[in-house]
Parts: C-alpha cells; structure tokens; sequence
C-alpha cells in the first residue's frame, strides 16, 4: 500500500471509523487491515497525517493517535518485538514531526495520546539518540508568551521526566537526570516565577479571572515537573533555591483566589500538586525541609477545615491529609501532641471525611463496578474515606490512648444517634462500621472495638434483616465487616449466618448481591492453621475452614441465588459473582441433576458473552467456574460427561468457527480437560478437533500456543497407538520442531516430546529419535548457556533414559556424532543437573544420573573415573537440597489481573491444569536408590570406585554419602 496515495489514506480513515464499530464483524475485519498495514513502509508517517489532518473526523484522529502510541509501544525498540521495528529513516521523520504535532492539535485526547507517544519514544532514545528533543522545548518555552503552546511543552518535558518517577535508580539514569537537570532546572523555575508574577499582577489589576486558567494549569504542570527532577535525590539547584519554590507553594495554598477559579477548580488542582510536593519533601528531604514545615502544616490544617464546592477538593483533601499524615508519624508529630489538636484534626478533619457524601450514595446506585473497586478492591487509598483513616492510623502510632478514646466515643455516639432515628440517622452507622473496618490490621488483636461484641450487637441485626432490599449501603457496610473479620468469627456462628448471606444475593442492589457473593467466596478460602503433634504449638499445615459438608445442605439455595443474580440489570456479568460460583462449585459436592444443571447454565452465560465479549475478569472466572464443574462431577460420576460434552461442544465450537480469538486459549484448555475425562475410544468430533490440532497453521496466534500444547498433551496421553497413524506422529513433531526453535516457546517444545516419550514404545520413537537429538543439539549450541533451555535438555534426556534405558539414551545420541554424549555430559550434564528443581524433576534427573553411573558402560570404563566422580558429586548436591526448594509452589487460583481489555498473553485456567504424573512411581526415594545401587556396584568390583569418590567428590558430600549410606544401611566397598 502507497502511504502517499491521497486514496490510502482514505482507506485508513474508513479502517479507523470501522475500528470503532460495536459490531464485532466489521470491527475485527478492520482491525485485521491496520495490523497487516502496520507491516508497511510509511504507515507511522500516514497516522501521523491523519492526525494533523483538519478535516478529517476527531473520531479518526482520536483513534489514528491511539494506534500509533501502540505502535510505536510495540514497534520502536528491536527488544519489544518480533515484528518488524519502525525504519530509522522515519523514526527521524516521526522524531522532527511529533512535538510541533502535538503543540497544533486542537484536541485535548489527541495531545494527551502524543504525548504518551512521545514519552514512549524518549524513554527508548532520549538523550542519546535525541539530543535536539529538550534545547527544542526549552528555547520555544522561554520566547513563547502563549500559554496553549507554553502547557504543550510543559506536558512533553512532564512525560519525559516521569521516567526519573518510575525507573529504577541506576548510574545511567542519574547521568540522564543530571542532563535533564542542566538544561531545565533554571528555565523550569523561571517560568514558575514568571507565571506566578503574572497571576499576582492579572488579580490585582481586576484582570479578567478567566483568562487565569491556562497559567493555574501551567504552574500545576511546573509542580509535577518539580516532582520528577526531586524524585531520585535532592538536586543541588533545588536546594540553593528552595525558598523560591516554598514561597510560591506557600502563596498557593493560604491565598484565596477569584470565584471562577476557586468554583472550576483551578486553584485546587494546582494546591493538591503543592501538597504532594509537601509530602515527598517530608517523606525524602525532611532535614532540609524542616524549617518550613510548621507554616505549611498551618496552611493545609487550614485549608482542610475551609469548606469548598471545587471539583478538585476531594483530590485537594486527599493529598493535604497524606502530607498531614507523613508529619504524624515522623520526628515532627509533637505538632500534633496537644490535646486539643488531637480533637480538632479528629472533629474537623478525620470524622467528616469518613461520613458519606452524596456522590458516595449515587456512586453506589449508579456505578456499582466503581463503587466496589474502590471500597473492596484496594483502589480506595484514593478516597476521602480511607485517607482520613489513614490519618487516625498515622496519629495512633505515638498518641494511641487518646486517638483509640476520641474514636471509640465518636463510634458511640454515632451507634447512639443511629438508635435515637435509625430512618433519619443511617448515616452514623454507617460511618462507625467503616471505622471499625477502616481501623482493622491484619493479624492484629488491638481493635478499637471488641470485634464479636460489635459484630453481635450491630452487624448480625443487619444480616438478619428480612428485607434484602431495605438500606443497601448498611447491609453492604455489614456484609463488608463479616468478610473483613471472617477469620476471626467462629466457624459456628459464620455458618448461622450464611443461609442469610444466601438470602442477599437475591437483592435487587448491584452492590449488596456483589458483596454477599464475595462475602461467601472468601469464607471458603478461610483456612486454619494445624498444630504439629509432638509440640502442639508449632503450625505445621493448613486445612480449609469450610468443606463440602458445610457447603452441600446449602447447595440449591446457593446456585440458584447465584445464578439468578446474574439476571440483575449491569450484573450479566458480575465477576464477583462469578468468582463465587467459581468456588462454590471447587468446594461443594455438585452431582447428578445440580451438576447438569449448573453446567447448562454455564454454556448459557458464555454462550450470551461470546456475541460480545466485554469484561476478562468475568470471562476468566466463567471458563475457571466450567473447569471446575468438570474437575470436580466427572471425577464423581462418569455418566456427566456426555451430558457437559452436549452443552460445551456447540458454544466451544462457535468460538473456533466464529475466530473468538480472546476465548481461544480458553477453549482449548477446557477441551483438553474434557479430552482427559473421556474414556477411549474418543467420538469424531475430538478426532476431527485432533486434526486441526495438528496443523502447523493453528499454531500460528502465539497466545494459543500453551493452550494448545496442552491439548496436544491430553491427546497423546489418551491415545497413543492412533499416532503411529496417517503421519501423525511426524506432524507432532514438526510442532516440537517449531516450538524449540522459538525462545519464547522453547519450553513448550520440551512439554510434547516428553509427553511423546511417557506413551510410546521405543520401537516407534526409533526412526525419529535422531532427527529430536539433531534438533536439539542444533538449538544447545545457540542456547548453551540459558539455564532454562540446558535444564529442559536434561529432564528430556532423563525421560529416555528411565523409560528406555541409558543404552537407548547412549546409543541414539552417538548416532548423531560418535561419542557426543560424553561431551553433552561433560559441558552441560554435570554442571547443570544439580540446579534442577522440582519435586518430579529432582527425582527423575537424580534416577536417570544414577542408572547413568552404575549402568552405562561409558561411565563404567576406568578411563571415565574422573567424569563418574563428577556425575556422583551433582548427584548428591542436587539430593542434598532443602525440601522447600524443591516442593512445588501449592496451587492455588491465580489472581486475575485488572485490564481494560484483552491482553494478546494467555491466561491459565487453574482448574483444568494438567495434573503431574511421576514417572517413577515404583521409586519411592532417590537417595536410598542412589546409595542402593552404588553398594550393589561396589560390591560387584571391591574398592574400584573408592579413589574416583575420594579424589573427584566433594568432602562435603563425601560426608553427605557416609551418612546416606548409614541411613539406609548400604555400604561402600
């Protein structure tokens, strides 16, 4: 495609706008387009067009600039891709079009995404390979007297120095700092000064306020700019000019501004970036910033205590009480020591920040997802409602008898007024649990509160409400308090109260029916701790709370409650509840009739989504809830499995023939488990899916590949004997031919050829052994020193080994090259099989060493002494590891990352992984097998091997074998 043809670029604006579509038919075919165009010379260079293009749509422009901030993300550095990497040719073209682009775009978002761009392209090349990017914005910056153009280039340098923010302290970044440094300390406080002149002269002067926006904005940006140079370490220039800036911030936050800019929220906006700045210089240049801080702590105690109407005041408030808070808890907090400060910060700051406002309550009615985010998902850290907390946390820590007394009397009387007019004063229970929430630390005993009298008294009343519907947000509130202190709550009195929970499922409120569904999913994660019998104080296991036998009496109740909660308007797909049936079905025992139905209704809900895929959260949690109905039913009762292969089959094959390409890892995953559950021989539709599992094409979208492989395992498992069939067995391996090949894929290479190995004879593994041994041998030389790929090598090896023998192994890797095994055993085997980990893989790599050493003639011969000595001692110092390096990580359900939409990554279904087969499961342990054989060689040939142990075996692990051998009653000769 010719970029320069007036005609493509049309044809990219009709792509954009059909990129925009809500239906996924034109949408995904337009998206195809742009991602094969992206492989065109001059493509960035026509985005950028479209951009500047005046006539063209703000729709286009807007996505145009989307598209090249993610191509340039994907595509500028040779190390962020595998794709072809933007021409040096136009990245100097891009490099000399994008800040003056930026400064001209009449859109807010479009500047917003060119500035991303150009942050992404300075973090790849400036200064090095952009040295003209920061004398540009300075010199433009001081002839400019416009304060659009001016705001622009405060923006760009902004996004460039947030790297010092975000990147980790290394010499090469204080050399760029330093750069950054002397060429924009000065200029950066000469506008600030500036700037700040001209608000002082345009205010005095009965100017108009309006005209007073863009330099509040610009004085905003200087503040976050001064944030980025200070971050690493206080700069020489800073500190030679502190008073300057102190004296400006401090102007900003005591001086009261004009209506227009105190109502729009300029001044706020630029106040909240002071206090940051406040609270880092506390939090990192405490020494130097002492002697301004008494006037500043004024200053913002007493802005907080002013009422505002500004948009920004909750921003304002929030980083005011953090700078409040870092004072607290530092040397400094005898500013607050005095009694009545205490109750002043506590009465005019903390308390009315924890009540509910009213856009709390239209939050709670109107965007629920928002609501829960921020009050249980640890996004509230931003809120007034946990700063103010916060605080009280931050005073506690050196004045907790008085803090813990004027809490516990405002709970009191918040509970009193609430008894006085529950109607009119639910409000003031409201705050008093999340106070008591708020306050709590985990693993802590110290609560403002006795924890089961209060959760007797004013929680368990609200749960036992009959009308599920009736005051939302206190049965939200309560149903937050029994989740925060579900570990604490006795078992007994948890279990009377969760047919209640059951109950407020049923309620009508997004947020009530969200909170009791993750209320029950964090019970059944609940675990206690198991004492070791001997001492009885030392924990030595866990063993979950509750089981199915608490579970099972409420089953019915529980997954109709659950899935008809789902029917709820904006709960279609409600992950938290999701989440719940997720577990509920991994806990309880769900058979028979509940089984079936519970799996129909699954395949309805992913049915529904696949027209329209919108939430990943909920999405991976409805594939994780359908692995665990399998998992879980089948092993139970085999005659569901027909019965889920006839609701699954149709939805999974809609996702394959309709390329629902987010759900294809998933598919794949969940047809594997079903694969595995079947019994042979498997119906045509599993043959028919096997088939298009072995073509290379498939296996072409990188985010389907371990998903795939893991399919490709469950058939070769299942049926063995039909590979030696049709060719199948060399189209597996023209798979694992391209997966090792691929460093990203390497590993999963290793997955199918010792799956492979596991289920076949030697006899039909022989006419392709050598070509596997050359593949990999090819591979080693390019890879010889990536641990992961040499130790990959060596389980492989050591599967050939134990299921064949070490004359197959021996033999079929001299074919390749005479006597190449004693060089790979040499180089790779020896030093590396001692960095093995995991619990099979120990054991597999120590048997096969072992059978090596006391089997192979190789080894045996008295030439080979010294190379059988070695072998012995990474035999033993890889026996020799702690067991807790070596046991498996417990497998527990991964944490679904947030996202706004679908990674290209996959994303493992925890209950549908494949289960670890040990190979050897007639060996119950390595080491007695080790010292076992070795007494059986050195009995056959008295004292032969005694010199190469003592000469070429470590004394540490000469030790480490005495007393092996003393163990297991073997000796030595």
């Amino acid at each position: 495609m010719d970029f320069n043809n007036p005609a493509a670029l049309e044809t990219l604006s009709q792509w954009f706008l059909q990129s925009l579509s809500p239906s996924p038919e034109p949408r995904r075919a337009a998206e195809s387009s742009l991602s094969a165009a992206a492989d065109h010379p001059g493509f960035p260079i026509a985005l950028l067009r479209l951009v500047a293009g005046s006539s063209i749509d703000q729709q286009i422009c807007l996505a145009a600039a989307v598209h090249f901030k993610n191509l340039v993300r994907s595509r500028w550095s040779p190390s962020d891709t595998d794709r072809p990497v933007i021409p040096q040719p136009e990245k100097d073209q891009i490099k000399s079009l994008l800040l003056p682009l930026m400064l001209s775009s009449p859109s807010p978002l479009v500047r917003s995404q060119l500035s991303e761009s150009l942050s992404l392209i300075a973090s790849h090349d400036f200064p090095q390979s952009w040295p003209s990017l920061l004398p540009d914005i300075v010199s433009t910056l001081r002839s400019s007297t416009d304060y659009s153009a001016i705001n622009g280039l405060l923006a760009a340098a902004n996004s460039i120095f947030l790297k010092f923010r975000h990147s980790f302290d290394t010499p090469a970044l204080r050399l760029d700092l330093k750069y950054c440094l002397d060429l924009f300390a000065a200029p950066l406080l000469e506008i600030f000064l500036k700037t700040s002149s001209l608000i002082s002269t345009t205010i005095s002067g009965n100017g108009q306020p309006e005209s007073l926006r863009a330099p509040f904005e610009s004085q905003r940006l200087c503040c976050e700019i001064f944030l980025s140079l200070n971050f690493i370490d206080l700069p020489e220039f800073f500190e030679d000019h502190m008073r300057e800036w102190m004296s400006e911030f401090l102007v900003y936050l005591t001086k009261t501004y004009p209506p227009a800019l105190e109502a729009d929220g300029s001044a706020d906006a630029l106040r909240a970036a002071v206090c940051e700045n406040l609270q880092f210089y506390m939090e990192k240049n405490e020494e130097e910033f002492k002697d301004y801080l008494k006037d500043f702590a004024s200053a913002v105690w007493n802005l907080l205590i002013t009422p505002a109407t500004s948009p920004f005041r909750d921003q304002l408030t929030i980083t005011a009480i953090r700078f409040l808070t870092k004072v607290s808890t530092s040397v400094h907090h005898s500013l607050f020591s005095s009694s009545q400060a205490l109750q002043e910060i506590c009465q005019s700051i903390v308390f009315p920040n924890v009540r509910l406002r009213d856009e709390d309550e239209e939050l709670f009615e109107m965007n629920y997802v928002e609501y829960i985010r921020r009050d249980i998902e640890g996004s509230d850290i931003d809120t007034r409602r946990r700063i103010a907390c916060e605080l009280l946390k931050g005073l506690a820590l050196n004045y907790k008898e008085q803090v813990t007394a004027l809490v516990s009397m405002q709970i009191q009387n918040m509970l009193a007024l609430y008894a006085a007019n529950p109607g009119e004063n639910w409000k003031e229970k409201d705050s008093a649990i999340y106070l008591v929430v708020s306050l709590a630390t985990k693993g802590s005993t110290g609560h403002l509160v006795d924890v089961d009298s209060f959760f007797a008294t004013v929680i368990v009343p609200e749960l036992q409400g009959q009308d599920v519907n009736a005051s939302s947000m206190l049965k939200a509130g309560a149903l937050k308090f029994f989740t925060t202190f579900r570990e604490q709550i006795p078992k007994q009195a948890s279990m009377a109260l969760l047919p209640d929970v059951i109950r407020f499922l049923a309620a009508e409120s997004n947020v009530v029916h969200s909170y009791a569904a993750n209320c029950i999913e964090k019970l059944l994660l609940v675990k206690d701790k198991v004492p070791a019998p001997a001492s009885g104080l030392t924990a030595v296991h866990s063993h979950a709370r509750y089981g199915p036998s608490d579970i099972d009496p409420l089953l019915p109740s529980l997954l109709t409650n659950l899935f008809n909660a789902l029917q709820f308007p904006d709960s279609q797909e409600n992950q938290y509840v999701m989440r719940c049936i997720m577990r509920v079905v991994g806990v309880a025992t769900v058979v028979g009739e509940a089984a079936a139905v519970c799996m129909a209704r699954l395949a309805f809900v992913l049915g529904e989504v696949c027209k329209n895929p919108k939430n990943p959260i909920f999405n991976h949690y409805l594939f994780e809830a359908i692995a665990a109905l399998i998992a879980r039913s089948c092993e139970k009762d085999q005659s569901l499995i027909s019965l889920f292969e006839g609701n699954l089959f149709p939805v999974l094959q809609n996702i394959l023939v309709n390329d629902i390409t987010e759900f294809w890892p998933y598919a794949f995953q969940i047809f594997a488990q079903l694969v595995e559950t079947s019994k042979p021989p498997l119906s045509g539709s599993y043959m028919q899916l096997f088939q298009v599992l072995l073509s290379l094409e498939s296996w072409k979208r990188s985010a389907n590949v371990p998903a795939l492989v893991r399919l490709l395992q469950a058939y070769l498992q299942k049926m063995p004997t039909e590979l030696n069939r049709e060719g199948r067995l060399s189209q597996v391996l023209a798979i694992f031919n391209k997966l090792v090949m691929s460093p990203s894929t390497e590993e999963l290479g290793f997955f199918v050829l010792n799956t492979v190995v596991e289920n076949l004879g030697s006899d039909v593994l022989a006419p392709y052994i050598g070509h596997i041994w050359s593949a990999l041998f090819t591979r080693l030389q390019i890879r010889r020193n990536v641990k992961k790929f040499v130790n990959s090598l060596i389980i492989f090896m050591s599967l050939v080994l134990v299921k064949h023998g070490p004359g197959v192994l021996v033999d079929s890797v001299n074919a390749v090259q005479p006597n190449i095994f004693v060089t790979i055993l040499q180089q790779f085997w020896i030093p590396n099989v001692k960095l093995i980990s995991g619990v099979i893989e120990v054991k597999l790599a120590s048997i096969a060493s072992t059978r090596l050493l006391c089997e192979s003639p190789s080894l045996l011969d008295p030439s080979a002494a010294e190379l059988w000595g070695k072998l012995l001692d990474s035999i033993i110092t890889l026996l020799a590891q702690p067991e807790e390096f070596r046991e498996n990580v417990e497998n527990e359900p991964p944490v679904v990352p947030e996202t706004e939409g679908y990674s290209a990554s996959f994303a493992r279904l925890h209950n549908a992984g494949k289960k670890e087969e040990d190979p050897l499961k007639e060996i119950r342990d390595p080491k007695e097998f080790l010292v076992s054989s070795l007494a059986r060689l050195s009995a056959a040939s008295p004292g032969r091997y005694r010199a190469s142990i003592e000469k070429f075996v470590d004394p540490q692990n000469q030790s480490a074998l005495i007393q092996l051998c003393g163990a297991y009653n073997c000796t030595i000769v």
